[in-house]
């Protein structure tokens, strides 16, 4: 593409050393630069891509977006805010795919990944192809491997560079994760967007966002940005959601979905059994009996906000019912390992999401039997939510043991700390300490018996484990049965 081209619509405040070069592609990375790319000096919370401008020149950079003039004879395009121009640069480069496709966002504390799953077997359950983009990759269907993303949202070069893949595939529909740090840092900027979903909002992400606040206020932004002819579904049990509501712009539809508060689409009738979750589907007039192979309330929630989805898409109420029927769990998601003792394995990482799983597995387990929880806290990360989750971890399993996630940077004894600092006693005989993740999971075996459940929490799908020198190869599902075995 030509650089006036990209030029008209960025906008710069001002264009040095201008001449009309080839662009063949976009980096924000001096070190994965080719020649040929316009580089764009993006400022991260680590880094400054201003002062690797230099390097992206000689590996062949042919022109530069910046906040201010560089020392570099090529095109430079000065603006106020690379972090929100690149979003615009990569629109106009990839041809807006967007406008082209029925994006549905989908946005949260918790229930992302698996609402999107359920929103893509859903329209497939139509008849209508549907790609998925989020936290465990993208994928062009239901039953394809996911490709690998960096990232819950890609950043904006490679995210409108998926769309447009996706839309040369033939696909028409497309259901997204979309972050609050992909809100805040402007990468869905220039996508448009034909619905958006609300799950929920509970503490997470506070290093990055301070405040619950400004958390909520990020989340908005995907609502505030609806055209008219678009929808919202919105859960209507969540605390934000009057304050979601009235952010929504006039001209688009709002569905509320719930449990306890009187909404448009309701789940009644709850009952929990070892094989799953069963309920009434209540919309306007209509009424359908579902009975999801996935258990604890959040499910509930989750199947009603792609039902949710599904009908702001026309799709109707029995397609829905018998596309979740289908669905089994989300890789890391309540995900069962083995079976004796029962062994679940769950990206739980927040307070909220913590509660939940548990609250779920204790729905699970016999009256002869302990639930067990084995979890700890990611490093470099909201230290306020660890003596909560120690609070929550003990008042609802009968043993708990406490170890690492990814430790990062920070010490993992001293996170173990901060966890153990909620707890109102630490009793030897239910209470374990183990930094170490796999022998905390061998440690199982010792505690567990076979009437048990465990529920291995905060990893989920990860295969990795980040230290403070290196990140190593772990999966909480390979660790458990190389203890347990497969059964």
């Amino acid at each position: 593409m030509e650089l006036n081209k990209i030029i008209k619509e960025v906008e710069p405040i001002e264009v040095l050393n201008f001449k009309d070069v080839d662009i063949l592609g976009i980096s924000y990375n001096s070190n994965t630069i080719n020649s040929h790319e316009i580089f764009v000096c993006l400022k991260g919370e680590h880094a400054d891509g201003h002062d690797y401008a230099q390097m992206a020149f000689v590996k062949g950079a042919v022109a530069m977006m910046c906040e201010k003039p560089l020392n570099i004879e090529i095109p430079q395009l000065i603006v106020k805010s690379t972090q929100e121009k690149i979003a615009d640069l990569s629109a106009c480069f990839y041809h807006n795919p967007s406008r082209e496709l029925n994006l549905i966002g989908v946005t949260g504390t918790n229930g992302k990944t698996t609402v999107t799953h359920l929103i893509q077997k859903i329209f497939e359950q139509n008849s209508k192809k549907c790609a998925l983009i989020g936290t465990l990759g993208y994928k062009l269907s239901s039953s394809s491997e996911y490709f690998e993303a960096k990232h819950t949202t890609p950043q904006a070069p490679e995210l409108q560079h998926t769309l447009q893949k996706i839309l040369k595939s033939d696909i028409l529909n497309v259901v997204t994760e979309v972050s609050s740090h992909s809100l805040e840092q402007h990468r869905v900027r220039k996508c448009k967007f034909s619905g958006a979903v609300f799950t929920n909002l509970t503490q997470d992400h506070l290093d990055f966002h301070i405040t619950m606040d400004n958390y909520f206020n990020a989340k908005a932004k995907l609502f505030e940005r609806l055209e008219t002819g678009s929808y919202a579904v919105i859960n209507n049990d969540d605390k934000y959601a009057s304050k979601l509501i009235e952010r929504v712009p006039g001209g688009v539809e709002v569905i509320t979905y719930g449990v306890k508060n009187k909404s448009d689409l309701m789940a009644q009738n709850i009952e929990f059994t070892s094989s799953g979750v069963s309920f009434t589907c209540v919309y306007k007039d209509k009424k359908t009996d579902v009975k999801l192979m996935l258990n604890g309330m959040f499910s509930v929630y989750n199947a009603l906000a792609a039902i949710g989805c599904a009908l702001a898409n026309g799709i109707a109420l029995d397609i829905s019912k018998a596309a979740l029927e289908g669905t089994r769990s989300v890789a890391g998601r309540f995900e069962i390992v083995c079976t004796s003792p029962l062994v679940i394995v769950d990206y739980a990482h927040t307070p909220d999401g913590l509660e939940n799983i548990l609250r779920a597995a204790r729905e699970l387990t016999p009256k002869d039997g302990s639930l067990i929880c084995l979890f700890g806290c990611g490093g470099d990360r909201d230290a306020t939510k660890r003596p909560k989750m120690g609070k929550i971890a003990q008042s609802l399993s009968d043993k708990i043991i406490v170890t690492s996630d990814n430790p990062r940077s920070e010490d993992p004894q001293q996170i173990i700390t901060d966890i153990l600092s909620g707890l109102k006693l630490i009793n030897p005989k239910t209470v374990f300490v183990e930094p170490d993740r796999a022998c905390a999971i061998k440690m199982l075996k010792t505690i567990a018996g076979d009437k048990d459940v465990v529920i291995v929490a905060g990893k989920g799908h990860e295969d990795y484990q980040i230290l403070k020198d290196r990140t190593i190869h772990f999966d909480d599902r390979e660790e458990v049965a190389r203890v347990f075995g497969a059964n």
